[in-house]
């Protein structure tokens, strides 16, 4: 597959803004591709080298890519960043700069998807000493090869910024349409991605086998399953009126960090709620795994909590967020030890459970994990009762955790999929608006007197699933400890634009400009209407958005959630049209 036509398809997608247009038009470059190489195109498609539970980053840092691009297009430094930040786009600029290169191409050798897929994924697994020229290297083979078009979607991968609008859903009715004749087949290929979330290993399935070849996916120990989540309700008479008043089961919800555990024998692997491997921070948790949960081969989900030893008592996230380090580890299990709280099991030995009801997961998993003062089944309570819920949460508070996840005891595990079989509750909830939300930083505005020096208030942004962008919700400036003031620009430094990032909306301006990666929590007072900030703008009223009244940091860095699992548009409408008052 010559890699300029799949440029010459990027660029028809780019110009595109109807969902059908852009399935057809990409069903069209599926059935076009060899299906060995189709998994390297629908991972470059989604801007990816690998599923993301293989942790495999592409991105360049901004000045790396610059230096690439000014080697192989022999323009000066100066004129590429001149280029780059006219354009405010590294492909723009590099279409730019190689149309204008004075070296003729009389000996460049056509790309070819596979040779861009394979060279991009050496520079992404380049580490150590020496690897930033290797790193470079690497990508001018491409670029002395490429032509201005091949040389803007080169780029933009690179810089992970490739703007195409297509979501992994796109690419499953893309799937359906090119090998199954129709979406029709939609909701089983959507069910295989759910349970196999690796979208290029799937769409190779469905190209090589059919129907067969998707029914064929199963739950599998070591590939992670993309989680169950959660809706909302505001209080226990609610949620009991929403489940019909059948008995429910209501489990605590624990301040800590959701785990999914695949054990196979002796072997434990964490993975978080974004299905990053992390077993490295939490090998006390595995060592819990393997004393105390009988099935030797399984997938279990639990809350991970930090713990204070000589009491027994759960401490809050930001705590168990001291466990987050690359070195240190003995020391940090030492000082912030942790408990595995067990709230579902989705295999045990060669049987997959997610189809069974909530009922009898609970059963097996009670059978499954052993009561210790580290491990439990997360406590629940069976109950039709407002009052009794009530009741229960009060407990649970005091216990220490956040608030309750009520269950339908006849559902299934539906993977991937946000449904009122799942309902949180939080004390929160009854008052206007003191729930938490998880917004990603998009920008900052320096600090001044005592903060001179460093940031002083943040930009922040929810992510809109419809359209793909991140739009602006608040600024916030308050809550932040000296610590954090401190840390913050560090965390940062690797997102940071000298333009304004693709995929991100704003009418305010920061004075520093990141992409989207970094998630944190906010309390606020209320929701409030909005002309300067751009989330669910329209949506309520003409020419106002939603934004966030009294907004201030809890503490809490989400490391554990990608910018695209933060609190989204959708979510902030209906918490906004929830409200017993609405400012409008």
């Amino acid at each position: 597959m010559l890699y300029s036509a799949v440029a010459k398809c990027y660029a028809d997608l780019e110009g595109m803004s109807g969902r059908k247009e852009i399935t057809a038009v990409l069903a069209g470059l599926l059935k076009a591709t060899p299906v060995a190489e189709l998994p390297s195109l629908v991972y470059m498609t989604q801007g990816k080298l690998r599923p993301d539970y293989e942790g495999v980053e592409l991105g360049l840092a901004e000045k790396l890519a610059l230096r690439a691009l000014a080697g192989a297009s022999g323009a000066e430094p100066a004129r590429v960043y001149s280029s780059y930040v006219k354009h405010g786009d590294i492909g723009a600029a590099a279409e730019e700069l190689l149309t204008d290169r004075s070296q003729g191409t009389l000996f460049s050798e056509a790309l070819t998807l596979r040779r861009v897929y394979e060279t991009l994924l050496r520079v992404a697994r380049q580490s150590g000493s020496g690897s930033v020229e290797a790193k470079l290297r690497e990508l001018a083979s491409l670029l002395n090869d490429a032509s201005p078009l091949e040389a803007r979607y080169v780029m933009r991968t690179v810089a992970g910024e490739l703007r195409l609008g297509v979501a992994d859903y796109t690419v499953l009715d893309a799937a359906a349409t090119a090998f199954l004749g129709g979406k029709e087949a939609r909701p089983r290929i959507e069910r295989a991605y759910n349970v196999h979330p690796d979208l290029g290993f799937v769409v190779a399935a469905v190209a090589s086998r059919g129907i067969a070849g998707v029914d064929d996916v199963k739950v599998e120990v070591g590939v992670p399953i993309r989680p169950m989540l959660a809706e909302r309700l505001s209080s226990a008479q609610a949620i009991i009126e929403k489940m019909e008043g059948k008995v429910v089961a209501a489990e605590y919800k624990l301040d800590g960090e959701r785990l999914q555990i695949h054990r196979s024998g002796d072997d434990v692997k964490l993975f978080s709620r974004r299905l990053e491997v992390v077993t490295s921070h939490y090998p006390d948790a595995a060592d819990l795994v393997r004393a105390h949960v009988s099935a030797r081969n399984a997938i279990l989900e639990a809350e991970v909590v930090a713990i204070d030893e000589d009491t027994g008592e759960y401490l809050p996230f930001q705590e168990l967020m001291h466990r987050r380090r690359k070195h240190g580890i003995q020391q940090a299990i030492a000082d912030y030890p942790v408990a595995l709280n067990f709230f579902d099991i989705l295999l045990a030995g060669s049987s997959d459970l997610t189809g069974k009801p909530y009922s009898f997961r609970r059963k097996k998993l009670r059978q499954t994990v052993e009561e210790t003062s580290r491990t439990r089944p997360v406590p629940a309570l069976s109950t039709s009762d407002p009052g009794e819920l009530e009741k229960f949460m009060e407990d649970a508070i005091t216990d220490g955790c956040e608030g309750l996840v009520v269950k339908d005891p006849d559902s299934s595990y539906r993977a991937g999929a946000r449904e009122f079989a799942w309902i949180k509750l939080k004390r929160e909830y009854r008052s206007e608006l003191t729930d938490t939300l998880d917004l990603v930083v998009i920008g900052a505005f320096h600090g001044r007197g005592r903060r001179a020096g460093t940031f002083g208030t943040f930009l922040l942004g929810t992510y809109d699933t419809k359209r793909g962008v991140y739009a602006s919700v608040a600024k916030v400036g308050t809550g932040f400890s000296d610590e954090d003031l401190a840390k913050f620009p560090r965390l940062l430094e690797p997102y940071e634009s000298h333009v304004r990032p693709p995929g991100v909306e704003s009418k305010m301006v920061p004075d520093v400009w990141f992409r989207p990666h970094l998630v944190i929590e906010i309390i606020a007072a209320e929701l409030t209407l909005s002309p300067i900030h751009t989330a669910a703008m329209g949506s309520v009223r003409p020419e106002a958005g939603i934004s966030l009244r009294f907004p201030k940091f809890t503490g809490k860095v989400r490391d554990d959630k990608r910018p695209e699992d933060s609190t989204s548009v959708d979510e902030i409408v209906g918490m906004y049209r929830r409200q017993v008052k609405r400012v409008e």
